[in-house]
C-alpha cells in the first residue's frame, strides 16, 4: 500500500466499513438502530486497526474515531461520517486537473457575492485586515502568481479566509476543491483561518466534511 494516496485510503476504508455494516444489518435486525450501528462500526474499526487491514495513512483517523465511538456512542455518528467520506471522496476522485482554473472560478464567485478578495499583496508576516466584518479571502501574491500555472495548481496554496467555515467549504467543493481544516493558529491574518488547497486535491489528511445531500 506504499503508493496509495490518502484520498484512496480513506475512501477504501469508508466503503469497506459501510459494506460491513450493511452485511451485518442484513443478517440481524438488532444492528439497525443508531446505537447498534455505532457499536458495530466502533468494534469493526478496532479490529481493522489491530489487524492493520487498511493503509497506515488512516491510522490516526481510526484512533480518533474509535475514541469518539467509545465515548459518545450513537452521538459519534460513525455511519454518517463514513457516508460523508464516501460521498465526497468518490465525487472528487476524478477531479484532479484544472485546479488553477477552479480556484480562479471560485474567486470570481466570491467576488460576485461581495467578498473582499485580495491576491496582489505578499503575506509574509502577521497582518490585520479591516474588512468591516465582510467575508474575505486573501492569497499571498507570490503563491497566487507562482503556484498557479495555466489551468493547474502546481504546489499547495494557502488561503486565508474570514467566513463561516462550512459555507466556504461548500463553495470550494462546488468548484471541485478539497480544503484542509481551517487553522487559526497558523494564520498570518487576524480573524482569519488558514486553509490549504493541494495539487490534484491530494490532501494529506481528512478534508472538511459537508452535510449529506438529501
Amino acid at each position: 500500500m506504499s503508493d496509495i494516496t490518502y484520498n484512496q485510503a480513506v475512501l477504501e476504508f469508508a466503503t469497506a466499513g459501510l459494506a460491513a455494516l450493511a452485511e451485518a444489518s442484513a443478517k440481524s435486525s438488532s444492528v439497525r438502530t443508531p446505537a447498534a450501528e455505532s457499536h458495530f462500526l466502533c468494534s469493526w474499526m478496532v479490529t481493522a486497526l489491530k489487524q492493520r487491514t487498511f493503509s497506515k495513512l488512516v491510522a490516526d483517523d481510526l484512533t480518533l474515531w474509535i475514541r469518539q465511538g467509545r465515548s459518545m456512542g450513537a452521538g459519534a455518528e460513525l455511519k454518517t461520517l463514513l457516508e460523508k467520506i464516501k460521498a465526497q471522496y468518490s465525487y472528487i476522485r476524478d477531479k484532479q486537473t484544472g485546479l488553477g482554473t477552479s480556484i480562479n472560478n471560485m474567486i470570481a464567485e466570491l467576488e460576485s457575492q461581495e467578498w473582499l478578495v485580495i491576491t496582489d499583496q505578499e503575506v509574509t508576516k502577521k497582518l490585520k485586515l479591516d474588512s468591516d466584518g465582510c467575508n474575505s479571502l486573501i492569497i499571498s501574491d507570490d503563491q497566487f502568481t507562482q503556484r498557479i500555472v495555466g489551468d493547474e495548481l502546481i504546489k499547495p496554496i494557502t488561503v486565508f479566509v474570514r467566513a463561516d467555515e462550512m459555507l466556504f467549504a461548500k463553495i470550494a467543493y462546488q468548484h471541485n476543491l478539497l480544503l484542509s481544516p481551517g487553522n487559526k493558529k497558523a494564520s498570518l491574518i487576524k480573524h482569519h483561518k488558514a486553509y490549504q488547497i493541494w495539487p490534484k486535491n491530494l490532501q494529506p489528511a481528512l478534508t472538511i466534511l459537508l452535510p449529506l445531500e438529501a
